[in-house]
């Protein structure tokens, strides 16, 4: 026998059910519970900590933490478009004989353009600076910084949802990149996670952990905001301001509407036998033996070292490249190092670099195959404590530890005795002009480059930075060091 429900209680029991809203802990859930549906844009301040991504003192130590003292996030999904303002500074240093650091950036995205803008000179005007090699971290941030910005993105991209701690784990893929959320039973997305590739590390995990959630005037968002990489701390940020719909967008500038410029490689010969190869940000020296090619450096990527690899080939054709050398573990100073041991290449290093370094290329490589992924050919080290003697008849070249140097452990300078060449990196970058007096504060890594060169006796005549427009003199360096 069936029970008569009156139509008016049955109305009645449709609305309480709607009025109950989407099952919490769901996609639908946390997109309504969190205004993602109408929220286009969002602004954020805050403050906290930024770690200095691939620039660790030692191999395998986190990236050196400076404290944010400015964080400003300026996010657009219809564009997608971003602006990131950052002041930030790192304390000064004895133990490593760093003094203050102080940085401050301005970044952009929108679309398939991505740059920077430096500030202005005395009396100057701030420079656009094309950055065509950032568009792919930076878009991932449009649709990692914030929780809405995911939603948004899983609403409209086919998400998967699958059940997952009592709330969903939501993955969707744009473009290259599979970005997976998860949402706990308080409608709140906790986690973003996806995959960056980088030219060490490779497919390098990329982590947004959001916590503490608040009420900013209407917007539920995280007060919270933790991102790692390759499972090192990247950024921390307590939020102090959040608004909806507030962001404001200028029309991408004419200056950074530029593809990535093809690889230049300049050779200046300085004497027979060693050339300085420039045309980047990131020189080389390149040295011929009897038998063999040694080079100093690799450089930033993959990109480069294939240009290098074709300049050397061109200066000197029948000889094999047996040697590079890196200064370094920095990923500026690193990148690089893949292609030549595709190559075949032994890479010559400081003992504290070999073991990062074995691990890291042994890594997957897939979001972009370069060519060591495709070959999987295993590196050959020549690795060194003190000092290395690559020894030869007219061209010998020595590799030195500068000892106490806090820029980076294993930090190396090479010298070419019987032409008196030194090159170095970091510890001085020349400048279009050549300065004729001391600066109040010398830099502490050049003020011990400079004291090792004495401690070592090196009959050093010319200098070859890594970084800078000009081969110099050793007096400039003695002079910029205050010595």
């Amino acid at each position: 026998m069936h029970k008569y429900v009156p139509l008016a209680g049955a109305f009645a029991a449709l609305v309480t059910l709607s009025a109950c809203g989407p099952k919490p802990g769901t996609l639908e859930g946390a997109t309504a519970a969190l205004g993602a549906a109408k929220t286009e844009s969002i602004t954020i301040a805050g403050n906290g900590k930024w770690y200095w991504f691939g620039q660790q003192i030692g191999p395998t130590e986190a990236w050196p933490p400076f404290e944010l003292t400015k964080f400003n996030a300026n996010i657009s999904f219809a564009a997608p478009a971003a602006r990131i303002e950052m002041a930030r500074k790192a304390a000064a240093d004895s133990t490593r004989g760093r003094g203050e650091v102080v940085q401050t950036a301005d970044q952009y995205v929108e679309g398939a353009y991505a740059w920077n803008v430096n500030p202005a000179p005395a009396g100057g005007t701030p420079t656009t600076v094309a950055q065509p090699g950032a568009v792919t971290e930076r878009l991932i941030e449009v649709w990692s910084t914030t929780p809405q910005g995911f939603l948004k993105a899983a609403q409209t991209n086919k998400a998967e949802v699958k059940p997952a701690g009592g709330g969903s784990e939501v993955s969707i893929t744009l473009g290259a990149s599979k970005f997976t959320g998860t949402i706990n039973d308080k409608n709140e997305v906790t986690r973003i996670v996806t995959t960056l590739d980088n030219p060490v590390l490779g497919d390098m995990s990329y982590e947004t952990a959001f916590s503490d959630y608040k009420d900013f005037g209407g917007l539920k968002f995280p007060g919270h905001i933790v991102r790692t990489i390759a499972g090192n701390p990247a950024l921390d940020v307590t939020v102090t301001e959040a608004k909806a719909n507030a962001a404001q967008t200028a029309p991408t500038p004419d200056a950074a509407k530029v593809a990535a410029p093809p690889q230049k490689v300049e050779a200046q010969n300085l004497a027979p036998g060693v050339w300085y190869l420039t045309g980047g940000s990131h020189h080389n020296l390149l040295v011929e033996q009897k038998d063999q090619l040694v080079l100093v450096e690799a450089g930033l990527d993959e990109t480069r070292s294939i240009a290098v690899l074709a300049k050397v080939a061109e200066l000197v054709p029948n000889k094999p490249l047996k040697y590079v050398i890196n200064t370094h573990s920095h990923f500026d100073h690193s990148g690089g190092l893949r292609t030549f041991v595709d190559a075949g290449a032994t890479i010559v290093t400081h003992e504290a670099n070999q073991p990062f370094y074995a691990k890291a290329w042994g890594q997957p490589h897939t979001l972009n195959p370069d060519k060591l992924a495709q070959s999987k050919k295993g590196p050959n080290f020549q690795t060194f404590t003190d000092k290395l003697v690559l020894e030869d008849p007219a061209h010998p070249v020595e590799v030195h530890l500068i000892a106490g140097n806090g820029h980076s452990a294993g930090f190396s300078m090479i010298y070419l005795p019987k032409e008196k060449i030194l090159m170095e990196a970091d510890a001085y970058t020349s400048t279009p002009t050549v300065p004729t007096a001391a600066p109040a504060s010398p830099n502490p890594f050049l003020v011990n480059l400079v004291q090792n060169i004495e401690r070592l006796k090196l009959d050093v005549a010319t200098v070859t930075p890594i970084h800078g427009p000009r081969v110099v003199p050793l007096a400039e360096l003695r002079l910029m060091a205050g010595l």
